[in-house]
Parts: structure tokens; sequence; C-alpha cells
């Protein structure tokens, strides 16, 4: 199968939809006590915004008849003139997400390597993105593609 990535269009709105809700029951499913399921954190209206944004370019990836078949979102971000931090422009990938039936076919690799070019022709340092520990099979892919933890967050639940 030959993969496609490319920069999301309105018309990719409602699978991206989809896709945002099997990204939210993986976290529901994983932490109940934090994640609603099923919904999307982004309403249509809203992706319509965020596809338009250049400081949040949404890529897809699409097979060989178009029908996509994963995302990833991602933020531009930097610091400046800071006292602590230096000024360092990071590409942030807010959610990655490749649909559960094309899972196990490189379609999570290719967008992986896609953000990571394109932020080597932003003029990036480096990318981040967060994991939730209730989600083994991220962290593993991360972890595959050569990251490494920057920061933990922890929790007490009361």
């Amino acid at each position: 199968m030959e993969l496609n990535v490319r920069k999301a269009e309105k018309s990719d709105i409602p699978k991206l939809l989809d896709l945002l809700v099997q990204v939210d029951m993986v976290h529901h499913n994983g932490r109940p006590d934090i994640f609603k399921g099923p919904a999307t954190k982004y309403n249509a209206e809203e992706l319509e915004a965020i596809i338009a944004d250049n400081s949040t370019p949404v890529f897809v990836c699409a097979d060989n008849n178009g029908e996509v078949l994963g995302h990833a979102f991602c933020v531009h971000k930097q610091i400046t003139n800071d006292s602590v931090l230096t000024d360092i422009k990071t590409l942030y990938i807010d959610d990655i997400c490749v649909d559960e039936n094309a899972r196990g076919k490189h379609v999570g690799k290719a967008l992986y390597d896609y953000v990571i070019d394109y932020a080597k022709s932003c003029g990036c340092y480096n990318v981040t993105l967060n994991v939730w520990s209730c989600n083994p099979s991220a962290l593993k892919f991360y972890e595959k593609m050569g990251l490494v933890p920057q920061k933990i967050g922890m929790e007490k639940i009361l």
C-alpha cells in the first residue's frame, strides 16, 4: 500500500472527527476518571480554523484511494526572552492517531517522519509531545521512533 502524507484540507474534517473519537476512546478506556468518551476535543468549525492556521499545522496520511488513515496535529511553539529558557523553536505534536483499522501498516511512522522533516524545514530545534501512561502502545511507538522523556508529569489521586 502506498501512503501519502499531506496537509489536511477542509474535506478531511469528517474523518478527522472520527479519528479524534478513536483517540478519546483510547484515553477513556485507560483513564475513564479523566476522559468522558466518546467525544472529540474539537468540533468541525474549530477544525476548519485549526487547518487554516499556519501555526497549527495538521497533516493526514492517505492510501492510494485517498482514504485518510491517520492524522498528526501540531503546534509551533517558541518562548523568547525568558529569564531561564533558551529561545528555541519547537514543534509540539498535539495528537497523532492511526485509524484502528490501519494500525500495523506504517501509517504512524509515515506521519511521524513527515512531521520530523517538516519541523526541520521550519528551523525547529526539537519536536515534543505528551503521551499518557495508560497508552503503552503509543509510548512504545514513540520510543521506537527515537523519542526520549523530556519531563515526566506525575499525579496523586485524592
